[in-house]
């Protein structure tokens, strides 16, 4: 079946979809009484609420799709602030001419995604729109963070040791080779974190900020940084991970692994006496393994690469468009 402008009449088109596609896959009992807003139960902390859109294309790519995006992407935002994940909304945007059994299977992406994070689809909306089968999410997230946490882009400090959770570029490289039709060996990165946020938490690690790697990749999340807390950032090059397949595709295209985006991969700035245990309990994670230590909070401002030659120099946010959209 093709979706038609049928489909967001609401009327019993729009039921049929609602209950075939989204009801199916989403159930759960705070979304299946079908009001107007869903209520949830009261949170014993601070609250942490986000708002994302994911336009990328193609939908499928290797590692992922539109669905699992969209959940990792607002989960992720929530980590990020040091919160426990527990609610999301989805709204989608439909063309006419989509296939429903592409738009199934990534309802059934964010169901598992979803699960694997923990969190729970309480809310949504379906609109239709002229078009060419395209697809478009717009999403909101709800956490609950501890009081007493302070993790924020305001709060990095002098002897802050950074780690990255993982290489960088994976899913820049995978986007660009699907739209350009080039094949490759890599694979997106698209994960949900919370989990290394909690471990990292429950073990006491002195967490000062968390940031995910996404659009403009680590020079821009670095430089936002150093901005926000009005530090210098330096880091070393040859310790940033980086896979084989994206780095050969990165010296092939000329690209620049510093702002190659990610979908699954955190800036985090530890306390210096932490550092080796938080890496430590950043491995055992499933999507933690390829963590590395790559730098260091100093007195100053703005974001220096040095290399083991001993020089260094500045390293600037991403100018104008990062093709293509990744997200």
């Amino acid at each position: 079946m093709k979706i038609e402008l049928k489909h967001g009449a609401g009327g019993v088109a729009t039921s049929e979809l609602i209950s075939d596609l989204f009801s199916k896959y989403f159930s759960n009992p705070i979304l299946n009484k079908m009001e107007d807003g869903a209520v949830l139960p009261a949170l014993q902390g601070n609250i942490v609420f986000t708002s994302d859109s994911f336009v990328v294309e193609p939908l499928f790519f290797p590692g992922g799709d539109i669905g699992r995006l969209a959940v990792c992407g607002t989960v992720n935002d929530l980590a990020a602030m040091g919160a426990k994940p527990f609610y999301l909304t989805a709204s989608f945007i439909l063309e006419t001419g989509l296939d429903s059994s592409d738009l199934e299977k990534i309802i059934q992406s964010m169901t598992s995604t979803a699960i694997e994070a923990g969190v729970k689809i309480v809310a949504g909306d379906t609109k239709v729109v002229p078009g060419k089968g395209g697809l478009f999410i717009n999403t909101a997230g709800i956490g609950e963070r501890n009081e007493k946490i302070n993790i924020s882009a305001h709060n990095l400090q002098f002897g802050d040791k950074i780690i990255l959770t993982g290489t960088m570029g994976d899913h820049h490289a995978v986007i660009m080779t699907s739209r350009l039709g080039i094949e490759t060996k890599a694979v997106s990165d698209c994960a949900p974190l919370a989990k290394i946020v909690d471990r990292l938490l429950a073990e006491k690690i002195q967490v000062h900020t968390l940031r995910d790697i996404t659009r403009g990749g680590l020079a821009t999340v670095a430089n936002e940084l150093a901005a926000a807390s009005n530090v210098r950032i330096n880091l070393q090059e040859e310790q940033i991970p980086v896979s084989e397949p994206v780095k050969g595709l990165a010296g092939i295209l000329g690209l620049d692994i510093f702002t190659m985006g990610n979908e699954g991969k955190f800036f985090v700035a530890v306390a210096s006496q932490d550092a080796e245990r938080a890496l430590a309990i950043i491995r055992k994670e499933k999507y933690g393994e390829n963590a590395a230590v790559v730098g260091e909070i100093v007195e100053g401002k703005g974001v220096y690469v040095q290399n083991n030659l001993g020089s260094s120099r500045k390293l600037n946010s991403l100018q104008g468009e990062g093709l293509p959209r990744i997200c």
